[in-house]
Parts: C-alpha cells; structure tokens; sequence
C-alpha cells in the first residue's frame, strides 16, 4: 500500500491561496476516482477538487473555512501500489509542501458557481426532529435535492440543514423521512415556546459575498438616485414582439430592453462605463459594455456577465440573460462568465418592491436596480388613466460620478424606455 497525496491545486489568474469551502469525504472513507472529495473558494467562483485515485482517506489538510496556500496539502489517499510519496516519508512531505507552497501538477479541475451536494458512500443516516421555518423562508438546497423533497413530500422549510451555512443535503431528507413530521412539537403546534438556536459559520461564498458588499460600501462614496418610469408603452412592445416572434426566438422579459437602453444611454455618459482603480487613482472608461446581472442562487448571490451587449440584438441580450442565470443557478458558471462587468443591472423581479438601494460591485462605478412594476393612477393632459408605472433604484459612487452626470444617466434610459421605439433609432 502506498499514500497519494493531493496538493491544493494552481487553479490559475495569479492565485496564491483559496479557502477551503466544504468536505464530501472524512477519514476513513473510501473514495474513487472522479468523486469530489471538496470545493474551494476563490475570489470569483466555487471550484470542485475530485480525486484522481481509487483509495482510502487517512488525512484532511485543513477545516472548512480555512484559507490554504496553493501547493499546501489538501488530502492524502491510501492507495493500492506505490502512490505517489512514500509512507515511511509523508510526514517530511507536508512539511516541505507547507514551506515551499510551490504549485504541483493539479487534478482536474471544474470552475463552477454554486456546488451541488455530493453523497458520501459510507455516511449515516441519523434521524432528526423537524425544524420549523417562517413560510416564506427559503433554505438552501440544490436543484435535486429541492426535486427529491418534492417527490417525497417534504417540505423543506421543516427540514434541518446539515450541510455548509445550514444547506440541506440528501442525507438530511432521509434523516426526516426516518422521524416523521409527526414527531415534531414545533410542527405539530405552532404557537409552540422554542428555545433551539443555530449557529451558522459564515464561509464560502457567503463569506465572499460579506466580504464584498463591505469593501464596497467602505470604499466607495455611494448615492443612489431613484425614478419612475411608465412602462405601459414598452410592455405592449414586449407583449407584441412575444406573441409574433415568441416561438421561433423566444419569449423577452423587460431585462434585455433595459439592457439595450443603458448600451444606448452609456453613449452619451462614457464615465459611468468605467472601472475606479482607488488604489492607483486610474479611472478607465470602457467602449465595450459588459453587463453583469445579478442572479440569486442557492448559495447566494451571483453576478454573470453578458460581454459585449452593445454588440447584440435584443434577442441576443435576452438568450445571453438566460443562458447566464441558468448557469450561474446550476453551478455550471465558469470564473470567465462571473467576473469582467463593466455596469451592473440588478432585479428583484415580482419582489423588487417600490425603492432599494442597491450596493456597487466594485470596481464598477454604476449598479441599476430594478424594481417591481405596479399599475397606478396617473394624470395625462388633464386625465386620470391607468397606467403601468416601474421605479429604477440606482447607485453610483460619487468619487467618480457627479450627481448631475447620475440623473442624467436615468434620465436618458427614462426617456428610452417611455418611448420603446427610441431604442432601435441609430
């Protein structure tokens, strides 16, 4: 028998440290080859580690939530054969491997967004009492797992999360499967008294996400304008474009118009297309717009970037959003389609309320928040008519954006969007 010993990978882009997001394996597991043994954290995406090698684990470098350099030891594997070092020699190994951190010839690697559970072969399965959850809380779980509790009958909110930041896995289905809702008081009786807590150790991309809304709110000077826009005009566009067009191009949602109105409305306002180097005191305007839209995942927020939608039509933003958000929800997003945006468009879609204030994602200088339409009374020429009114909640950071330079901006997408025709004029 021999020991593998696997290294934290160079997973590229001048990366010299990760941290250690999540295990799948523990001591004594046996794992095989393309099993995920873990998932590491860089500043741009989740990245899976799989093992290159049928084997037993003997050894885990480091504890979730551990910041580990590139060429430290992640893992070590009995393997049958020789392995890779010497048992009688493992021990001189890591030390050398701590000291030198030099990077070593990686497993395969796959950049993704979010990471969908894994089942350990030789985990138990421990029976739980039910947890009782507000009914329009929303816990964390993968597409399969929210799929498997469906076709159980489980409701989730009642289910308690074993996983990372309180995700729940498939083992913790089967846990409540094993005690029955009927066993929980807290279900069974809502009014209930409860004196449970949880605590959830904020890592991964939770911790990424912390870390980056405070930069940005401690280094930027943020101000936020807000808007009103009628969208009656343009929903009928968009209703009218759907029905004609809709099943050989797809059905438009109101992101790529907006999405066309800032490409147009950037021409005339260059500096809000720009990226702020606070550090070198460099301002860069870009040409090219390269759009980031926020999307909420299981794990949290992720921001994929359509590149060059100036460039595209307005069924070409529409499929790009589409393909984007999917991939960024599934885990399938590369660090490539997660990082590069020039602005930002933000929605909370049927959710977006009446006002937010939406937080810049550094070193972007503009974010443009949607918010949710509702129909409204409205007096024109002297008329009270019913018409679809929307608010645009926007942030920019005032150390590069003057607040007249702001209004303007969505002034110019106000007037676009409120005549739909105006988008398509060159």
């Amino acid at each position: 028998m021999g020991t593998h010993v696997i290294k934290m990978p160079d997973i590229g882009e001048g990366i010299a440290e990760v941290e250690l997001s999540v295990w799948y394996v523990k001591v004594g597991d046996l794992v095989v080859e393309d099993q995920v043994l873990a998932d590491v954290m860089t500043d741009k995406a989740m990245v899976d580690i799989p093992s290159p090698v049928h084997g037993k684990v003997i050894s885990l470098g480091g504890e979730p939530g551990e910041v580990m350099a590139v060429g430290s030891i992640l893992i070590s594997i009995e393997v049958e054969g020789a392995g890779n070092t010497k048992e009688s020699a493992l021990s001189s190994v890591v030390e050398e491997a701590e000291a030198e951190a030099a990077p070593v010839p990686a497993p395969k690697v796959e950049a993704k967004a979010p990471a969908i559970e894994s089942k350990p072969a030789t985990k138990p399965v421990v029976a739980q009492a039910p947890v009782a959850r507000d009914a329009d809380e929303r816990p964390l779980a993968s597409p399969a797992v929210r799929k498997h509790a469906l076709d159980a009958g489980i409701q989730l909110r009642l289910v308690q999360g074993s996983g990372p930041a309180g995700r729940i896995l498939h083992e913790d289905l089967e846990a409540y499967l094993l005690q029955g809702p009927a066993k929980s008081s807290a279900a069974s009786n809502p009014y209930a008294e409860r004196n449970d807590e949880q605590q959830i150790p904020v890592i991964g991309m939770r911790r990424k996400i912390a870390q980056r809304m405070q930069d940005a709110t401690r280094r930027a000077a943020h101000f936020s304008y807000v808007e009103e826009i009628d969208v009656t005009a343009l929903d009928e566009l968009r209703v009218h474009l759907n029905e004609k067009h809709g099943a050989t191009r797809g059905k438009l949602t109101l992101l790529p118009f907006l999405v066309r109105a800032m490409v147009v409305a950037l021409r005339d306002f260059p500096q809000i297309n720009a990226r702020y180097d606070d550090e070198a005191q460099i301002i860069t305007r870009l040409g090219a717009v390269h759009v980031g839209v926020a999307t909420q995942s299981d794990i949290g927020l992720m921001v994929p970037v359509v590149r060059h939608a100036e460039s595209r039509s307005l069924w070409g933003n529409a499929e790009e959003i589409t393909r984007l958000a999917a991939a960024a929800r599934n885990g399938k997003a590369s660090r490539d389609e997660l990082s590069g945006s020039t602005i930002t468009l933000t929605s909370l879609g049927a959710l977006g309320g009446i006002v937010s204030t939406p937080v810049l994602n550094l070193p972007e200088v503009a974010i443009v928040g949607v918010n949710r339409i509702v129909e409204r009374p409205m007096v024109i020429k002297g008329q009270i008519v019913i018409r679809k009114m929307m608010n645009l909640s926007s942030s920019f950071d005032h150390r590069v954006v003057d607040g007249m330079d702001a209004a303007q901006f969505i002034q110019a997408i106000r007037g676009l969007l409120e005549q739909p025709a105006s988008l398509f004029l060159e």
